[in-house]
């Protein structure tokens, strides 16, 4: 490694670790919100509400100097926008109100195996002896703190658990299909495209079924969602391109690993949440999974 690389794998690093920690920080946001009587409906249109310039933004700079986006395009970007960032989203903020943020977090991590399963059902793509093993360490980890969050919260528990899943699920059908888009329009380009039509579905469905609600909103509950929009939705994905630039996407994923743990040391510190050995040792095993099923495969 070159001098000249050291600096770059050193930023890489940096942004990549800053960016998992803040997105980590969603969940705990929409925690200390539900404090407040919001509901899931509201909170989710209020932190879209907040980005939408932002992500506006970031579409049309990444856009600049480039081929104008086709029919085709925008049937894709709509279809992506509404199952991997509103109904992810919304399935996400709903399942927070009933299991703790580190479940939660501990259940989107799993994205990887299940982007792994989709294109054995949909591709007939393989999946390797180790992989298979690693995903079912990941899955052990998180049926060891789901019992752990059912003997606290009881049938609630299955409820969250089941609407974060297919948060993630949903989220894993996203990054499936958005291969080929991603490839024509770049991963920024995309990611701002869609998530502004995502959030124009959840300004939509405020106003469909909470249309004189907002007023009652506490102000700290503004604020709380003008943070998660800026701090924990929009500033992650801009660092995280930035470190896939810099140090590439494997170890930019890896680097990801520290945002499990910066939840559950966040929902200690700020929300109380319990810490046992039973969540230290469900995150170990859902971690260690993951990050072999990242590995490559050697053929």
């Amino acid at each position: 490694m070159t001098r000249k690389a050291v600096p770059q794998l050193t930023t890489g690093l940096i942004l990549a670790a800053v960016g998992s920690i803040a997105f980590s920080g969603k969940a705990i946001i929409a925690k200390l919100a539900y404090r407040h009587g919001v509901d899931a409906v509201t909170l989710v249109m209020l932190r879209m509400l907040f980005a939408l310039p932002l992500f506006v933004l970031m579409a049309w700079w990444a856009g600049r100097g480039k081929a104008a986006l086709t029919q085709k395009d925008f049937l894709g970007i709509l279809g992506l926008g509404f199952i991997g960032y509103y109904l992810s989203s919304y399935l996400d903020f709903l399942g927070l109100e009933y299991i703790s943020a580190s479940f939660e977090r501990l259940i989107l991590y799993l994205n990887p195996t299940l982007v792994l399963l989709l294109g054995w059902v949909l591709y007939q793509r393989r999946i390797a002896r180790r992989q298979a093993l690693a995903m079912a360490v990941s899955y052990s980890g998180v049926l060891l703190v789901f019992g752990h969050e059912l003997s606290l919260s009881g049938s609630h528990a299955l409820l969250g658990a089941a609407l974060v899943l297919g948060s993630a699920l949903t989220y894993a059908v996203y990054l499936t299909y958005s291969g080929q888009l991603v490839q024509r329009l770049g991963s920024l380009r995309l990611a701002g495209w869609a998530t502004s039509v995502a959030c124009l579905f959840c300004i939509g469905q405020f106003m469909l079924l909470r249309p004189l609600s907002l007023e009652a909103v506490a102000p700290q509950v503004l604020w709380l969602s003008l943070l998660n929009a800026t701090a924990c939705t929009v500033l992650p994905v801009l660092l995280v391109m930035m470190a896939i630039e810099r140090i590439g996407p494997g170890l930019t994923a890896q680097t990801g690993m520290i945002g499990p743990m910066s939840t559950v040391t966040m929902g200690v510190l700020l929300l109380d949440e319990p810490f046992t050995v039973w969540i230290v040792l469900g995150t170990i095993l859902v971690m260690s999974g993951v990050f072999w099923v990242t590995r490559p495969v050697r053929v």
